[in-house]
């Protein structure tokens, strides 16, 4: 959240609250109820929040990943709705959904990092 203002912390803050109650009990979509929000930017000037997903299980399949974003951008505008009163916004930000692979990454480094601690020799 390096460079938001006060206000963009709290809405993203908030944002990310209200989106993990929502897609567990209010959406109703099946395909969103593994669904974990790892991150919600929002800009100073509140026009887009940008939500990085994961799944808690069955992420390592790039089919369901995509097919997991495609039905948050089809629920994208009825949580807008959803979201605009809870936050007491005029205008709601556009939410701009990601898969979020961090985790992917971390997980490749320590591997490599155990192949090379395996390849050293044993001494």
């Amino acid at each position: 959240m390096k460079g938001e203002g006060r206000r963009a912390q709290r809405v993203a803050a908030a944002l990310r609250e209200y989106l993990s109650q929502a897609l567990a009990r209010e959406i109703g979509d099946p395909r969103l109820s593994s669904v974990v929000v790892t991150d919600v930017v929002v800009p100073d000037d509140l026009s887009i929040a940008r939500i990085g997903v994961r799944l808690l299980s069955g992420d390592d399949d790039p089919e369901r990943r995509r097919a997991t974003l495609r039905a948050l951008r089809g629920a994208s505008s009825r949580i807008r709705r959803g979201v605009g009163p809870r936050l007491g916004l005029r205008r709601v930000p556009e939410l701009e959904f990601s898969y979020d692979t961090g985790h992917d990454a971390t997980r490749r480094v320590e591997e490599l990092l155990r192949e090379i601690e395996d390849e050293k020799p044993k001494h």
